[in-house]
Formats: C-alpha cells, structure tokens, sequence
C-alpha cells in the first residue's frame, strides 16, 4: 500500500452509500456550495465591468485583484489550522458572512461611484474569507459521506460548481450591461448570505472538549507541515500544480485573449472558453458512477491534455481545434479534480485534513503571481507563439513526473 493513513469512520451524519444526498447535512451543505459557487462565478465579470465603469482603468482594476488574491495566499495556511481546530460548519458560515459584508461593501461603493482605493480593504477581507473557505471545505467532506459515497459526493460538488462557471458568467454579463456591475456584485454578497444560511443548518457534532495543555495552533500547524512534508504523493503533486498554474495563469488568462485577438476573434474565443466548460460538466457528471481502484495513473496522464489547448493556441489553430483541445482538457481536469479530492477523503485523516489542505492550496496557488508577471515579460521578449508551446510543454512533463513515485501509483479508493 501507498504511504497513506487510513481514515476514522465519519461522523453519524455521513453516509456510505453511493446516495450522499440521503444525508440531510450533506444536502445543506450542497445547498450552500452550490449558491455560493453561482455567486462566485459571478463575481469576476461583474467585478471587472464595474471597477472599469467607475475609474475606467486597468490598473485599479489590477490593483483591486491583487488585494484579494495576496491575502487568500498569505492566510491560506491558517485557515487550515482553524478549520482543523474548529467545526468545519461553524468556520464556513462565519467565512460566507464575511465574504457577503465584503461582496455588500464593494456593491455600495460601486453603486454609489465612489473613490477606488476604498475597495481594497474589501478585496482583503474577501480574501481572507476565501482562505478560511477554502480549507474548511477540502475537509469537511469526510465528515458528509464516506465509503462509496465519497467519491459520487466529490462529483455532485463539482457539477455543481462547472453549472455555475457556466452559466453565471452570461448571468453576470446581463445584469452588468441591463443594471450595472455593482448591482451584480450585490447579487453575490446574497449569494454568501444564503449560503450561510445553509451550513448553518447542517448541525455538525460538536468537537471534543480541548484537554488541558492540548497543542496551540502553532504545534498543530507544524503536525500539518510534518504530514504533508513526509508525504512524497502530496508534495508531488502540489509542486506539478504550482507550474501548471504558474504557466496557465500566464499562458491561457493573459496571453490567450492577445493571441485569440489576432486569430480567432472574441466570439471565437468565447466558444473556447465555453467548450472547455462543457467537457468539465461532462467529466464530473460521469464521475457519478465511474470508478477507477487505481485512479492517480489515468488522473495524472490525462491531465496531459491540458498542454493540448496552450501549445496550439501558440501554433494559431483555428476555432474547431482549440475547442476541441479545450473540451478535452476540461474533461481532464475535472476528471482528475474528482480522483484527487476522493483520495485526499480517503488517505488524508480528517483531524489533519484542511491543514494539510492548506498547505496543497498554498503550494498549488503561490506560484501564479509568478506566472502573470514572468509569461508577459518573456512574451515581450522571445514572442507569445513561442511561450505558449513552451508553457504547454512544461504543463505535460510536470504533470508526468510524479508518476515517477510507486507510492503515487499505488494509491487505491474504495
């Protein structure tokens, strides 16, 4: 067997079967996640579209990013010490209504036109919601269904979530262009409140009563470093997933739209993006009931195919061949999405599992800064055609190499 710990049977409210929506809490919490991720999905189009109609500025709008994004990473690892020290619910809805007064601050100041700057203490706090988010729900899963659940669990949150990056950016765009972007943002921060609304209902068991002299958050955020440190099946592939998001950060967000600008056209572009979204509502639709017992070889070989749509955006490939390449790297990408958030449910003890997250997340989503600052300025110098094969090149090896490791290959799921 691989070098992984077995996990402790979930709580009272999970369920083994392959029905997790027979479990009344798991149904609250993918309530939650569900109105939660529509808002999201939202957010980006309407948050753009309204920072740029009130200052008309690229830079402010940068700015604006920035002071999210930096936040969310640099507290990333302590909210997986919370979120392991805390009840996952508790943490979720307190994030969520964090998360629905920053989104609420931003609508208002957006409605009301005023001065930028003060937007950026509401994309920190916003941020910092996100980074108790995040590892809150990496863990919680176990404590909803386990067994053959599991995995039919992982798969309803991810068609859940790839609906919405659907179909919330065209909502996002209609209400911008009919009402105005801050009026959509609003819709966002009701988003969150609901979706408190939600975990609040799922009624998690209390946790245990600290002993006396129990480690501080300190300790147990070093137990969580020394666990995933010690794990070569972990660290490999968060490292793989800091280049890939590195390049396709860079790659595929900012020289994408550039390339596409002189090629495909806008409306091209747009059938990509869209074609990518469907092969990822596909994959986790069929992840439903497609089990692999050894599942990180096919994972992590598929996921190859992300290379497919940058190296050919860099050869300037017509529509159809983009599209193609996108649907099949979204396939892949939520195919392996569902195998690793099962194995982490399965391998990853739930006492450890949202700080160990947090240090996957954080290893995974550091890198992309690099990525949007180094893939233009390499752009400038050696041509965009050229970083994009390139970046698609590193994106197949990286994912390869850590099926170098047996104890990755060996890992098995219910």
């Amino acid at each position: 067997m691989p070098e992984t710990d077995a996990v402790p049977p979930p709580s009272s409210t999970g369920l083994a079967s392959g029905r997790p929506l027979h479990s009344p809490a798991f149904r609250w919490y993918f309530a939650g996640w569900s109105v939660s991720a529509a808002g999201s999905a939202m957010s980006p189009i309407a948050l753009a579209f309204g920072v740029l109609e009130v200052t008309d500025s690229a830079t402010w709008l940068s700015a604006v990013l920035i002071a999210s994004m930096v936040p969310m990473i640099a507290t990333m690892i302590l909210g997986g010490g919370i979120a392991d020290r805390y009840r996952r619910d508790t943490v979720l809805r307190h994030a969520s209504l964090g998360a629905g007064v920053g989104q609420a601050g931003v609508a208002i100041l957006l409605l009301t036109h005023q001065h930028p700057a003060l937007l950026l203490p509401l994309a920190a706090l916003n941020g910092v919601c996100q980074a108790l988010t995040k590892p809150a729900m990496r863990g919680i899963v176990p404590q909803l269904a386990s067994g053959q659940g599991i995995q039919p669990a992982n798969s309803l949150l991810a068609s859940a979530g790839n609906t919405a990056r659907m179909v919330g950016p065209a909502l996002a765009g209609l209400l911008t262009v009919s009402v105005g972007g801050g009026w959509a943002i609003a819709v966002d921060a009701a988003s969150f409140f609901l979706a408190a609304g939600c975990f609040a209902r799922m009624s998690l068991p209390d946790l245990p009563p600290r002993a006396k002299g129990a480690p501080t958050m300190l300790a147990e955020l070093r137990q969580g470093w020394g666990y995933f440190s010690s794990r070569p099946w972990i660290w490999s592939v968060t490292l793989a997933f800091a280049a890939l998001n590195a390049v396709t950060m860079g790659v595929w967000h900012i020289l994408g739209p550039v390339l596409a600008d002189d090629t495909i056209g806008a409306e091209g572009w747009g059938l990509v993006l869209s074609a990518r979204a469907a092969g990822s509502l596909i994959a986790t639709v069929a992840m439903m009931r497609l089990t692999v017992r050894r599942p990180m070889v096919p994972a992590l070989s598929l996921m190859t195919l992300a290379a497919a749509p940058l190296i050919l955006l860099g050869t300037g490939a017509n529509t159809f061949w983009l599209a193609a390449a996108a649907f099949a790297a979204g396939v892949a990408a939520e195919f392996f999405t569902v195998v690793w958030s099962t194995v982490w449910h399965v391998h990853v003890p739930e006492r450890l599992s949202s700080r160990v997250g947090a240090y996957d997340e954080f290893g995974s989503f550091v890198s992309i800064p690099l990525g949007q600052l180094s893939v233009p300025i390499l752009a400038a110098a050696f041509g965009t055609a050229p970083v994009a094969v390139t970046g698609g090149v590193l994106v197949a090896v990286a994912m390869l190499l850590p099926l170098l490791l047996p104890s990755l290959r060996r890992i098995e799921t219910p």
